[in-house]
């Protein structure tokens, strides 16, 4: 009877360490990849993911330039206002804004995917993103609960 109670103690020890690990992937060794390379990085698990040829390779790569540009210099400025202590909470009005801004510029990417990817490709692409969306906001929702 104790050692089956000092198995389950260590079992759920280690389970609760395990869930304590750093959930942050990559992150803090990511924050300094160029636009450049992380469009780059993501071409690349796309072309391996969807069997891309060369021209829709060229095409994805100007399309993920575009996005990592865009999200770089808003993490610069997110940075700069966290660092000189003026990120207030944004008011109802521009969390709509900006909530806006992210989802014409996701219908926009969405549009220009499907004119670059065969429509086999588009719907294995489409399943591929959704599914890593809901991931990724299923993460975020966990920590609020």
């Amino acid at each position: 009877m104790k050692k089956v109670i000092i198995a389950m103690a260590l079992i759920a020890g280690f389970s609760g360490m395990a869930q304590k690990g750093p959930h942050r992937g990559n992150r803090d060794t990511m924050k300094d990849v160029t636009p450049e390379q992380m469009a780059t990085l993501q071409t690349k698990k796309l072309t391996l993911a969807l069997d891309l040829n060369a021209s829709q390779q060229k095409a994805v790569q100007e399309l993920h330039l575009e996005n990592a540009k865009l999200r770089k210099e808003k993490m610069e400025k997110i940075r700069a206002e966290k660092a000189a202590d003026e990120r207030a909470k944004p008011s109802p009005e521009e969390h709509f804004a900006i909530q806006n801004e992210r989802l014409d510029r996701m219908i926009v990417t969405k549009g220009k995917m499907k004119q670059i990817l065969s429509p086999e490709q588009y719907e294995k692409w489409q399943k591929v993103h959704h599914h890593k969306r809901m991931h990724k906001e299923h993460r975020q929702n966990k920590g609020k609960r």
